[in-house]
Order: structure tokens, then sequence, then C-alpha cells
């Protein structure tokens, strides 16, 4: 049965969905050049801007993805993002207030809801 289910999920999905991935994905202080500057796993509770840096590789045409922040697992933001390319470096940003300590995650999220990878960071 959970055969059948998968067969039937990879024959709705456009190819495209199925061949895409994201690598190099982390939350970074800064995105210079294309690039992030840092990889945060601790940032220290205070007001500030966290951005969350992917490269995405083998989409076959124009597409999306979403970037899902959430803390303590509730979603505090959506952000979707276009890939013009096979190979796409994109990043969304999210504010950073002190009370919000904790445990984030940031779900990179493909065309049909499918979760490519998920990058977890902690406020403290």
């Amino acid at each position: 049965m959970k055969r059948l289910i998968l067969v039937l999920l990879l024959l709705a999905c456009p190819l495209s969905v199925i061949a895409m991935t994201a690598s190099d994905v982390v939350i970074t202080t800064m995105v210079n050049d294309r690039a992030p500057v840092d990889n945060v796993v601790i940032y220290p509770a205070q007001q500030g801007k966290l951005y969350c840096f992917s490269q995405i590789e083998g989409a076959t045409g124009e597409t999306s993805i979403d970037h899902v922040w959430l803390y303590e697992g509730k979603e505090m933001a959506r952000v979707t993002l276009p890939v013009r390319s096979a190979k796409w470096r994109t990043y969304s940003s999210k504010r950073i207030v002190p009370e919000w300590k904790g445990e984030w995650e940031v779900r990179v999220v493909g065309p049909a809801g499918i979760e490519m990878t998920t990058v977890k960071f902690r406020v403290e």
C-alpha cells in the first residue's frame, strides 16, 4: 500500500519537483555577493535580522520554493522565493526580537508542498 501511494505521488508531481534539491542551506547574519558570510547555529537574544540562504539545484523550469520560519513549532513567516534556473541561489530574512528565545527552524519547501530540507538554530 505504501508503495502504491509513493508511485501515485511520484506520478502526480512534475519531474522538476522530484529532481530539485536544496544544498548549502544556512542561517546567516548577512548575505554578501550572493553568498552567506557566516553560519549561525546559536544567535544571541538581541534585536537583529537573520537570513536563510539556500542554493537550489535541478529545477527544469521557472518555479518557486518557500522558506517557512518556525519558532518553537509555530509558523512565524512563510516567504515564497522564485527559482529561475537549474542552479539558483536565494534567501529570505526574518527580524528577530530578544523575547523569541528558544528553538527555531526554517523549512525549505518545494512545489507541491514537498519539504526539501530543514535548518535549525537557537536564540539564547
